[in-house]
Order: C-alpha cells, then sequence, then structure tokens
C-alpha cells in the first residue's frame, strides 16, 4: 500500500483497492481535505461549481422497493401517484431553471423502467431541452438495448443510475433488482456513448466499511462516471429506512463523516463532476463550504429535489457570493495550477 500522505496523483481504476480507500478515509481531516484540494484543482476549477435542476416528470407508483424511496408504491407515504408530464410542461420548467442560472437539467421519472409507448415523448423532451442550451440528464430505472440506442440518438448528455450503496450493504436497501442489473444498464449506457451519472446515498445505516466499498466499486468501474452524485440520506416517514432511522441519530452519518466521502470519492475519481445532491437543505453554509473544498463542484438548486426538499435559488445565490464561487456560464473556466 502506498504512503497516503504523500501528493495524489492521477491513478488507473485497478489501482485503487479497498485498503488504500480506507486509508485515505481514516487521515486526519486536514490531511484528507488536503489531498482532495490537490487532485482537484489539477482538474477543475476550485471556485467553479455547476448549477442544475432536477425535475420528477413521473411521480410515484414506482414496482421497486427501495427502502429510502417515497415513490415506492409498497412504502407506506402520502405521495400520489401521477402519469408522466406532458411534453411542453417539460420544457416550460427547464426554462424557467435556466433562467434561475442552472445550466443541467435533470428527468427522473419513478419507473422500474420506461415502456417502449413513452419514448417518443422522452426523447421530445430531450431535444427541447437540449436546444434550450441546456446539459441534459434523465434517469428512468433499466433500459433495453433499444431504449438506450433512442436515448443517444436523442443526443442525451448524462444517464443517471445508481450504485446506491455498496455491494454488502445492497440487500438491505433494495431486493427487487440486483446490483448487477444496476452494473448492466451503466454498460449499455456506456457502450451507447451516453456520458454515466452514477453515485448513490449515504447515511443509511451503512458502516463506514460499505462506504469504502460503495466508492471502490464507483472509481473501479470499467470507466469512473462522469457525473458522481452524492446524496446524505433525507430519512422520509413511512419509508423502511426511514423509519429505521427515526430518533436513531447515530445511525444518521454526520456532516464531517460526509465531507470526508466526498473528498475521498473525488479523489478516487479525478475527473468526475462530484455532485452535492440530496440532504444539502440540512445542511449549514459551513459544511457546504467544506465539502467544496472537499471536492464537490455541482449542486442541484430549485426548492425540490424530485420529492424532498431543497434549498431554493435564492439561498444558493446568497452562498455563492459568500464564498466566492462561479458558474461554468459566468467563469472563463480551465483548472488552477
Amino acid at each position: 500500500m502506498r504512503n497516503v500522505l504523500e501528493p495524489t496523483v492521477p491513478r488507473a481504476r485497478a489501482e485503487w483497492c479497498r485498503e488504500d480507500i480506507a486509508a485515505l478515509f481514516d487521515l486526519p481531516f486536514a490531511d484528507l481535505l488536503w489531498q482532495a484540494q490537490v487532485v482537484h484543482r489539477a482538474h477543475h476549477n476550485p471556485n467553479v461549481v455547476q448549477r442544475a435542476t432536477l425535475l420528477s416528470i413521473k411521480t410515484g407508483g414506482c414496482a421497486e422497493n427501495c427502502g429510502y424511496c417515497s415513490q415506492a408504491a409498497g412504502n407506506d407515504t402520502d405521495l400520489k401517484a401521477t402519469k408522466l408530464m406532458q411534453v411542453e410542461e417539460v420544457l416550460a420548467a427547464a426554462r424557467e431553471a435556466k433562467a434561475g442560472g442552472s445550466e443541467r437539467f435533470c428527468m427522473g421519472a419513478a419507473w422500474r423502467s420506461p415502456k417502449d409507448r413513452d419514448m417518443d415523448a422522452i426523447v421530445s423532451m430531450i431535444e427541447g431541452v437540449k436546444a434550450l442550451g441546456l446539459e441534459t440528464c434523465m434517469t428512468l430505472g433499466m433500459l433495453s438495448a433499444d431504449q438506450t440506442g433512442r436515448l443517444a440518438d436523442a443526443g442525451l448528455d448524462y444517464y443517471n443510475h445508481n450504485l446506491d450503496t455498496s455491494p454488502e450493504y445492497y440487500g438491505n436497501v433494495v431486493t427487487t433488482r440486483t446490483y448487477g442489473d444496476r452494473l448492466e444498464t451503466l454498460e449499455r449506457v456506456r457502450n451507447a456513448g451516453i456520458n454515466v451519472c452514477c453515485g448513490g446515498i449515504v447515511g443509511m445505516g451503512e458502516s463506514r466499511a460499505d462506504r469504502v466499498g460503495f466508492l471502490h466499486a464507483l472509481a473501479t468501474l470499467p470507466e469512473p462516471p462522469a457525473s458522481v452524485p452524492i446524496n446524505r440520506l433525507v430519512p422520509i416517514e413511512g419509508t423502511p429506512i426511514g423509519n429505521m432511522l427515526k430518533g436513531v441519530p447515530s445511525a444518521q452519518i454526520d456532516e464531517i463523516e460526509f465531507v470526508r466521502t466526498v473528498a475521498v470519492a473525488r479523489i478516487t475519481m479525478p475527473p468526475s463532476i462530484v455532485r452535492l445532491s440530496a440532504g444539502r437543505e440540512s445542511m449549514s453554509d459551513a459544511t457546504q463550504a467544506l465539502c467544496f473544498l472537499a471536492g464537490a463542484n455541482s449542486i442541484f438548486t430549485g426548492d425540490k429535489l424530485l420529492t424532498t426538499g431543497n434549498a431554493g435559488a435564492d439561498i444558493d445565490a446568497k452562498l455563492f457570493a459568500k464564498l466566492g464561487l462561479a458558474s461554468p456560464a459566468t467563469s472563463a473556466g480551465g483548472s488552477a495550477s
């Protein structure tokens, strides 16, 4: 095992082993953040953070049994299922997002997998959002080869399909699809030439060893994901994991451990965009600043992430001003030396 206190340099995916990743987690906090900053500045402008908007284009009624999700049909939440939104409704939301400063527009549907009859509308959404000059991302569940090809032909920039957690802890989160099912969809997306967006959720009662396994699984994919969303669980009453964690603060991830996870993601996947995703509405400005210092360089803005609350655009604008952050559209860009 190498000395993890030495300056970090880009490494081939096969070089990352769980022992190395665990050693990064165990570093003194200041040393870990220094390592993350070395990597971050070598690949990204440290003062540029992309703003993205996430819209639920089809809410609820999902056949999967993800234990954290309000949209799973079998979970005891008050969420009402809706039909797929009309294309023009989605484009109106995209225009509003762009006017609010977002550069990326993500669309999510609560499906196990899309039906072929819905693909024409999905394609039109992608094409319409791209015509507005926004980066596009879709998350629709598992995909067939033909569906993946249609998304690629429409010009989709990113497809999101999260691993959620480590292979070992996965069975505690969802049982209606396997880890292998997720990897198969990611392979189809990669082979179609669509950028992979893949991350997961921390704070679901998993151990640090599981967080190590989760990041190891991402960093050692055939190609590390171009986009890595790191979500801090928002416990939702009526979901199995939300109910399990209710009133048990010790089972939830603390903010320093969350920042450590962001930092290790940055070190192990240097070129990736690390996305500070769900759970941000409960974080202080100081915690978010540490996440940016650790290498996070994208956030979801707006009042809602699919079905959970989120910091609004006005709050985010104030945070950016306080920290001297810019978005890619307003920055000269480039890496800092």
